[in-house]
């Protein structure tokens, strides 16, 4: 059933990329498994998904994390941390685990996906190492995207960050030995009723300045 334009347009005015957490308030855990679903409805190239979400709410990984995370409070505060990994790179034996995937829910043989898959292999195999987690790494925006948007239409606070080092969070969290890159962060909980940003007028270009329609 189709959400009402002006509850969408309310809630995207609603949310923030919020600076300062509530840290006594949680998410309720029916919730997040709600959040965890909406990121995995998100939309990638092919649908082949080339992320894994790591869900960090262990106390002391993220006292690891917070220093190179350039000491931001939202690593703490914030009641859960996401870390949006990348396949570095996508394998064939990541085309093969999604065709299988495909075949079960789909209820077809796996023999009936043989072009749709040797076509993502196609596509993998022009690409260097380098160019493919790259290239998985934009897909891991839009699910990114997607988390920001349903975290909003739920009435819970997030923030976007790609302040981090990269490779400390690879090497804390295990990432490179599960064929994974850290590739941006989003902290997610409620805002605290002093975060100044809260308030503040959302600053966005008209439509007519940034809408070019041909």
């Amino acid at each position: 059933m189709p959400v009402a334009p002006e509850t969408v347009l309310a809630q995207l005015r609603w949310r923030y990329a919020t600076k300062k957490f509530d840290p006594t308030r949680k998410i309720p855990p029916a919730l997040w498994a709600q959040l965890e679903q909406a990121m995995v409805y998100a939309p990638s190239s092919y649908g082949l998904q080339p992320w894994k979400f790591i869900v960090v709410t262990d106390p002391a990984i993220r006292q690891a994390l917070h220093p190179v995370s350039f000491h931001q409070p939202q690593i703490l505060d914030a009641s859960h941390l996401v870390v949006f990994a990348a396949k570095n790179p996508p394998t064939a034996a990541d085309v093969d685990a999604y065709i299988a995937r495909t075949a079960e829910v789909r209820g077809v043989p796996i023999e009936s996906l043989d072009g749709f898959k040797q076509m993502i292999l196609g596509s993998l195999a022009r690409m260097d190492a380098a160019q493919a987690h790259r290239w998985a790494a934009r897909q891991t925006y839009i699910a990114l995207g997607v988390f920001l948007s349903a975290a909003a239409m739920m009435g819970i606070d997030a923030c976007p960050m790609e302040g981090f080092q990269n490779d400390k969070y690879d090497e804390i969290l295990g990432l490179k030995e599960k064929g994974l890159g850290a590739v941006v962060l989003a902290t997610a909980g409620y805002r605290s009723a002093d975060d100044a940003y809260a308030t503040a007028a959302k600053s966005r270009f008209k439509v007519e300045d940034v809408v070019i329609r041909v």
